[in-house]
């Protein structure tokens, strides 16, 4: 299995790029519901619903249409690029919602912007 390098990471909202990109995480769940009934020896369970959500970390950049884009609660469809966005490459696709946006800064440091987000609907693979 290839290694994905991590610098090469794209997330675009729509087809706009999100500049200064730092790091981003997904998190997918599912629900499940108990299926046991009177006799069984185990709890058995069955998937329900999925979700997921996540965040963005980036520099800030008050310039960059694509950190614009990302304002609490706004919904727009993200693409996920986690080995960049050179056809062929794997693509995580899906609607979200913006629930939070948390700037940083330190005086020994570059400022900082976090965006965490709810995905509604499913997240897909494809390709670029």
């Amino acid at each position: 299995m290839a290694q994905i390098v991590g610098k090469n990471g794209v997330i675009k909202s729509g087809s706009t790029a999100i500049g200064e990109i730092r790091s981003f995480s997904i998190d997918e769940t599912c629900d499940t519901s108990e299926t046991t009934s009177m006799g069984d020896s185990a709890r058995t369970f069955s998937a329900t619903l999925t979700s997921f959500s996540g965040s963005i970390d980036a520099y800030l950049d008050f310039a960059d249409s694509g950190q614009d884009t990302l304002t609490v609660g706004s919904s727009l469809t993200a693409n996920f690029f986690p080995d960049g966005d050179t056809s062929g490459n794997v693509k995580l696709t899906g609607s979200i919602i913006v629930t939070g946006v948390s700037k940083s800064e330190a005086m020994d440091g570059i400022a900082e912007v976090s965006f965490s987000f709810q995905g509604s609907g499913a997240l897909t693979e494809g390709t670029a």
